[in-house]
């Protein structure tokens, strides 16, 4: 039999491992010329500005300073002598503060360029707790007039006087709503976006400029004139935070902890009493339940009437404090109750439908019964004062949990008030606050 072939069988006996490889060349070809270095810099004999166009670049910006200068100088003069601008910058004022007042916001609004100068005017009224909100005009129209409330006000930014997007939004404002308008116009009956509207809630809040930008530049760019709605808006601003404030320095301090404008606040020393202190005026009057949900569409801006003392629940206390940005319910212009206080009756069930006078004594505080301190006075310094007081027995009993300090100004006038316990929270970080100061007497005071 014969033998099986193997795989060796059907090899080539001298079969190459690996193809062979083509020869390479060893050596380069001659290069005839050698390369040119390339240049470090590229040429600049066609790019370099000329002296002349430095300087005309130079007269152009100082033109365009000037021209604004000037055009804030007529501004200034017409608001200085013209009855009419005297008249709308004063009720603008007087509107944004009692806008506020009545825990309403200003909505502004503007389209392009005037848009930009309304969102800025919205961030300063906000740095100065002025509640404010930039609402685009078309954005409105699209499901945004839900924001504008009635206790609201409205103030638009246009130079013309009839940007079609206003009036468009307009035409779904309540009549009630004051309306103030930053414009070229002097007089309210040449404004168009009045036109229609009840005179007594239009307020002009006139801006003009001397010439017209496009004769000042050769093209109508809005410049002077956004340049002079700024400045406008500014003066507003700074008008109406020292109406709502004692000293608006603090409350602007206190929303501007970051950057280097709270740097420079927190190098100025030790915070003061005014900045721990709510402002009385901003405290809601406590009303009926049935008196809070009643819609005032057509005099929104009248203080509705307040009711009776002795008929307000301590359910309507806890409604009042729900809308309180702070907390704090009055129950008249000289009678008070803090949040604390407010805090417990929500503990207790069976109390809400409780008279307020049934309540326990001390719910109520009354402005005679407000302990006084400077609002100048550094928090430590107050703190201190407070800790020496209690050492005798008379001190202990007009300084003790529950006290209201009424923080007044240079002149004894009464602007603000603060919970006692605030001024032991404030800076205490993990030394137990308020509480840790105990005196063994079980009221959680320094003896």
């Amino acid at each position: 039999m014969a033998a099986r072939p193997t795989m060796a069988t059907y090899m080539p006996r001298h079969q190459p491992l690996t193809p062979v490889s083509p020869l390479l060349p060893t050596t380069l070809p001659h290069v005839c010329e050698p390369i040119p270095p390339l240049p470090m810099t590229p040429p600049d004999a066609d790019e370099v500005l000329d002296a002349a166009s430095n300087e005309a670049a130079l007269r152009t910006g100082l033109h365009v300073i000037s021209t604004a200068r000037d055009a804030v100088g007529y501004m200034w003069q017409l608001l200085h002598s013209n009855p009419v601008a005297q008249e709308g910058f004063m009720t603008a004022v007087n509107v944004i503060a009692r806008t506020i007042h009545r825990h309403g916001k200003l909505v502004v609004s503007g389209i392009g360029k005037s848009a930009k100068i309304a969102k800025k005017v919205e961030a300063t009224m906000n740095s100065f707790a002025i509640r404010s909100q930039f609402l685009h005009p078309t954005d409105a129209l699209h499901g945004d007039l839900g924001s504008i409330g009635e206790n609201d006000a409205l103030l638009l930014f246009t130079f013309s006087g009839r940007t079609q997007e206003l009036s468009g939004l307009l035409q779904h404002i309540p009549y009630y709503i004051p309306l103030m308008v930053v414009t070229s116009h002097i007089h309210p009956s040449t404004c168009p976006l009045f036109a229609g509207r009840d005179p007594a809630n239009c307020i002009l809040l006139p801006a003009p400029i001397p010439t017209s930008e496009t004769t000042s530049f050769g093209v109508p760019a809005p410049t002077t004139s956004t340049t002079n709605a700024l400045v406008l808006s500014d003066a507003l601003a700074i008008a109406v935070a020292r109406r709502l404030h004692p000293t608006p320095a603090d409350v602007f301090h206190k929303y501007h902890p970051g950057g280097a404008i709270g740097a420079t606040a927190q190098t100025l020393g030790p915070r003061r009493m005014a900045d721990l202190a709510t402002d009385v005026a901003s405290v809601p009057i406590a009303q009926k339940v049935q008196q809070q949900q009643q819609k005032q569409k057509h005099t929104p801006h009248h203080h509705s009437s307040s009711s009776s003392s002795s008929s307000i629940t301590a359910l309507d206390i806890l409604l009042t404090a729900a809308r309180s940005p702070s907390g704090w319910v009055r129950l008249s212009s000289t009678a008070i109750i803090a949040p604390r206080q407010i805090q417990k009756l929500g503990c207790s069930t069976d109390a809400l439908d409780r008279a307020i006078h049934a309540l326990e004594p001390g719910v109520v505080v009354e402005q005679s019964d407000w302990i006084s301190i400077e609002g100048v006075n550094s928090v430590e310094e107050a703190r201190q004062w407070i800790v020496d007081m209690r050492v005798c027995e008379r001190g202990r009993a007009f300084l003790k949990p529950g006290t209201v300090l009424g923080i007044v100004d240079a002149k004894s006038r009464s602007s603000g008030v603060v919970e006692i316990e605030d001024v032991f929270d404030f800076g205490l970080e993990g030394d137990g606050g308020f509480e840790g100061h105990g005196d063994g007497d079980g009221d959680g005071m320094v003896g």
